[in-house]
């Protein structure tokens, strides 16, 4: 079996052990196993961080500690129709071709390809590294909950690779800092008419990473069903019973939504007409798009008329999308936000928003501006989750490490990069100062949907320079 082979085993491996953000104890108990089983030291704290103390090898053990860090939870997605259980079932790994896919899934690539990466260099035959911390976050999915808790001493290395970026030959030194906004408004009910019901949907969107792809125009479900909803709701006898969409990841751009409702008049004429206008708006970006509806069964209550026109008012002037790009790097956001999640009853109304930024203040005045939307329907918006950005640091010792030992082993030169994603490394640079930081990964694409996949090819050349690069601490 070839180094790739050896990779991509483990991942499948990993993938045995269900580990969505939230249910992060069954893949620390497997991760701790997999270490103490191979007689490693194995540090556990109380939010499932893990610390897994690999010895130098011969001829190492003057070298200084290495940190390789990444996350053990994953972004859960599946498309339409799928029967696939993430809290029981094993995440399936399909080869085709130069790409690892899944079977209508997300493959928890994004960062289960850090931990099968770094079990593979350290169980390989032959192999040679300093002493390793092998640092695995838990919840970074949900808002960087496990690097936020980590605690001081609980890491002693102060070279750290974190290996949770997605483009072979690019090394990201800087990220934007974030936070979620979790929100309630109250509602009010009313009994439900005798009109039928229906459920209107919409899909097809490509959604993906809110900090990779929120400058790519990709439509957000929540905000598109809302405006037909709107439109709906000037016809006569309109009720409206609920509004659901979102994976839960705050991260994730909102891929499909459904809204429960009832009207007395036709609305076909509506629906096409929007059907038409989302697909104009979007173009080719959203080629898969789709509004459609179907029969629904009646419920008992549905929103008061004025607690459906206020949730509606609400999505809509949530900000979501590119909010400022930066004045000093072309191309990259600098400020942005993402309308996540809702799950909007008769009984209540629950909405989630992440925002990211590389300049903390705008990051206050956009997570204050959420509060005030919230606070003005009468609602309460908590910001949590927040974590700050990563300064960029072009003299860092590690980086030119990098630079040289990328450019002898592949022969071209990296791209150096900041990025509007948010890193883990912004978190654990604040709680252990001093701490040199670089990341990078394997290629990969359609993270945070069930189009993600992994690069195959990019395997071995990422690994042939960690490999190098670990060798080069060799004192």
């Amino acid at each position: 079996m070839n180094h790739s082979d050896r990779i991509i085993s483990f991942l499948e491996e990993i993938n045995k052990t269900p580990r969505k953000s939230g249910n992060r104890g069954p893949i620390a108990a497997w991760l701790r196993k997999w270490g103490e089983d191979r007689g490693y030291e194995v540090k556990q704290d109380g939010m499932d961080n893990l610390l897994i103390k690999v010895p130098a090898t011969a001829g190492f053990e003057k070298a200084p500690v290495v940190v390789l860090q990444g996350h053990s939870d994953m972004v859960c997605e599946k498309v339409p129709g799928s029967t696939h259980d993430f809290e029981k079932d094993p995440v399936k790994l399909v080869r085709d071709g130069d790409w690892v896919r899944g079977d209508g899934t997300t493959i928890g690539a994004d960062n289960g390809i850090a931990i099968a990466m770094a079990m593979e260099l350290v169980t390989s035959d032959g192999a040679e590294h300093p002493p390793l911390e092998l640092l695995i976050t838990s919840d970074e999915e949900i808002g960087l909950v496990g690097a936020n808790a980590l605690e001081e001493g609980f890491v002693s290395g102060k070279i750290l690779i974190n290996l949770d970026s997605e483009d072979e030959g690019v090394f990201t030194i800087g990220c934007a800092g974030g936070a979620d906004s979790k929100m309630t408004v109250p509602v009010a009910s009313a009994k439900a008419g005798s009109a039928p019901f229906y459920k209107l949907i919409i899909g097809g969107l490509k959604g993906g990473h809110s900090g990779m792809e929120i400058n790519k125009n990709h439509g957000n479900a929540l905000k598109i069903i809302e405006r037909v909803l709107t439109d709906l709701s000037a016809l006569k006898g309109f009720s409206l019973a609920s509004i659901n969409g979102g994976s839960g990841a705050p991260n994730a751009i909102c891929r499909d939504a459904e809204a429960v409702f009832s009207v007395d008049e036709d609305f076909t004429a509506v629906l096409a007409d929007w059907a038409a206008r989302i697909k104009d708006e979007c173009g080719s970006v959203e080629e898969d798009f789709f509004l459609t509806t179907e029969e629904a069964a009646a419920p008992a209550e549905v929103l008061d008329l004025v607690s459906a026109s206020k949730i509606l008012k609400v999505i809509r002037i949530l900000p979501h999308g590119v909010e400022k790009m930066s004045s000093d790097i072309e191309g990259l956001v600098e400020t942005s936000s993402n309308v996540a999640w809702v799950d909007i009853s008769p009984a209540e109304a629950k909405l989630l928003s992440s925002q990211r930024s590389a300049v903390m203040s705008e990051l206050h005045e956009i997570n204050e501006r959420m509060a005030a939307v919230i606070e003005l329907a009468g609602g309460h918006c908590d910001t949590v989750n927040k974590y700050p950005s990563w300064k960029p640091n072009p003299a860092s010792p590690l980086l030119e490490r990098c630079r040289t030992i990328y450019t002898e082993c592949c022969g071209k030169e990296p791209v150096v990069e900041a990025i509007h994603a948010g890193l883990e490394c912004g978190l654990i640079g604040d709680r252990y100062p001093g701490m040199d930081m670089i990341s990078m990964g394997p290629s990969m694409e359609g993270v945070h949907t069930p189009e993600e996949k992994l690069y195959v090819p990019s395997l071995e050349p990422f690994r042939n320079f960690l490999v190098a690069l670990l060798k080069s601490f060799k004192k």
